[in-house]
């Protein structure tokens, strides 16, 4: 009598013991090489690993506040790409670290104090190195006044001016630091006049 084990047809055709190859298969979802950092957050990265090196406390605080909030800013839909961009939320670090320095001399922290303003001196030695050109209050109402003088030239309603003159001074403003709640107040208060 026959044995009642039937081995499956294919089973006996199959070669154990040789390694099975995989085939590659090209990526048909593979996504564009990602843009490389500005140059700017590469050096203030270079700085990190110097001053852990240094065990410089202050300094490695506020480099770590820094790389943090451009980690945040990478997961929101506008994520950090030019050193301009870099500036900006700079400023508005040392502008949270003023706050709280001013909250801590108003709760009579002293040593709180300090360490925020030591942070603000660092902050300030980073903005200056940064090689993003920054306008003062003279140049930009200068360059505010061009503008408003252009835009009435133009014949703009004066309803419509401060938007004309924004316009005007965004072409003017790229790629400096500057901050536009400012300058849409310096607008205003000149096209009021």
């Amino acid at each position: 009598m026959a044995s009642r084990f039937r081995p499956p047809p294919l089973a006996a055709l199959r070669l154990r013991g040789l390694p099975r190859q995989l085939v590659p298969a090209p990526r048909l979802y593979s996504a564009d090489a990602p843009d490389a950092p500005p140059p700017l957050l590469q050096k203030l990265k270079g700085e990190l690993k110097s001053a852990m090196r240094a065990k410089d406390a202050p300094r490695l605080a506020v480099l770590r506040a820094v790389m943090s909030a451009n980690l945040n800013a990478s997961k929101t839909t506008s994520p950090i790409k030019t050193d301009v961009q870099l500036v900006g939320l700079m400023r508005r670090i040392q502008k949270a670290a003023r706050e709280a320095a001013d909250e801590a001399q108003a709760a009579g922290r002293e040593d709180l104090v300090d360490k925020e303003k030591q942070q603000i001196r660092i902050m300030d030695e980073y903005l200056a190195d940064s090689g993003v050109q920054s306008l003062g209050e003279a140049e930009l109402a200068t360059l505010a006044q061009q503008a408003i003088e252009a835009s009435q030239g133009a014949g703009t309603a004066a309803k419509a001016l401060v938007g004309d003159v924004m316009k005007r001074l965004a072409a003017a403003l790229e790629g400096k630091d500057v901050d536009r709640k400012q300058v849409a107040a310096l607008v205003k208060k000149l096209t009021s006049q």
